[in-house]
């Protein structure tokens, strides 16, 4: 029994691939969700995906208080495609978005950018983050990294009592378009990193920004006061939990717990988690603060800035309630959403 609103499974009439849409809930306004280009070992991993993220972004939304709800978009792949192959995928994308009637509109994911959301948007107007010169808000990542930022100062500050992140230590798991950003602006505030990616390439930025450079298993298991998830999901289970050597865990990859369960572990070892709904939200908040609400820059650094407040209200309810901040989240998101 599935809680949203639509899934759509179409195989693009362009590209022969399954285009997947979920849109999880329009109760707040229209669904918002990234579109993902991946390689799935089945089209119904991608599916899977799907579901996870949309019903994800929906608590999202909620949470950094837009006026939307989640969606998702999965184009499964079972190979990485070539250029062609890709750009009829994108347009497969956009015709199936745009036969949803604008309950949904996407924005880039793993495996797409602003240049794609061009693409897509040859095809439905139903789009976000475009590149600035193409009348859109550009790279969402910008925001979801300085939102992090704002997160991972509200974790400090529940957990060590000072939001100050100069002298703490950190270990951030992927050194992506995000991920990277994070490591700079966690050297700028003081930081001491350790840093991981799957990508040897990547080293050059722990050389960068004076970083220890590690795999991504060693840093997942570091002894740091922060882990920072910031890669693809699904790193926190039981076993993981069980071998983690950190005091928090908060990071802007989506989907980190395996299930909701693993929550619980978190807390009874003491560790706390930020849920990650709530911590990688900034990208999302910039692009419909300037793309839908035409803020100004400063409006926008504080809609960032409120994260920190956000996790502060969660962490302040779990520990009024001896419950995990995941139960506190979910009560915050059901008085909003029902």
């Amino acid at each position: 029994m599935f809680s949203h609103e639509r899934i759509i499974i179409r195989r693009g009439p362009e590209s022969g691939l399954p285009i997947i849409v979920a849109v999880h809930s329009t109760a707040l306004g229209q669904a918002l969700g990234g579109c993902r280009l991946a390689v799935y070992p089945d089209w119904a991993d991608g599916l899977a995906d799907a579901l996870r993220l949309s019903a994800a972004m929906t608590d999202k939304c909620a949470l950094a208080g837009l006026p939307n709800g989640g969606g998702k978009t999965v184009v499964a792949l079972s190979s990485p495609p070539d250029d062609a192959m890709r750009q009829a995928a994108l347009h497969d994308v956009g015709t199936v978005i745009e036969d949803l009637g604008g309950i949904y509109a996407t924005g880039p994911d793993v495996g797409t950018g602003p240049d794609d959301m061009v693409t897509i948007g040859s095809r439905t107007g139903n789009v976000f983050c475009r590149p600035t010169s193409a009348g859109g808000s550009g790279d969402s990542s910008p925001g979801t990294a300085v939102g992090t930022v704002a997160a991972l100062r509200a974790v400090c500050a529940a957990r060590f009592g000072s939001p100050a992140l100069d002298g703490r230590s950190f270990a951030v798991l992927g050194l992506g378009r995000v991920g990277g950003r994070v490591a700079r602006l966690l050297s700028e505030a003081g930081a001491k990193l350790v840093v991981a990616d799957v990508d040897p390439a990547r080293r050059a930025l722990a050389d960068e920004v004076g970083a220890t450079w590690a795999t991504p298993d060693e840093a997942l298991t570091a002894a740091v006061d922060v882990v920072v998830p910031s890669a693809l999901g699904g790193v926190l289970t039981p076993a993981s939990v069980a071998a983690l050597r950190c005091s928090a865990v908060a990071g802007p990859a989506n989907n980190q717990l395996d299930t909701p369960s693993t929550a619980d572990l978190l807390h009874a070892r003491g560790i706390l988690w930020a849920p990650d709904y709530v911590v990688s939200a900034g990208g999302v908040i910039a692009a419909t603060a300037v793309e839908l609400r035409h803020e100004t820059p400063a409006q926008v650094a504080a809609r960032l800035d409120g994260i920190g407040d956000t996790l502060g209200r969660i962490f302040a309810m779990a520990a009024r309630d001896g419950g995990t901040p995941s139960t506190a989240a979910r009560t915050l998101i059901t008085q909003r959403v029902g």
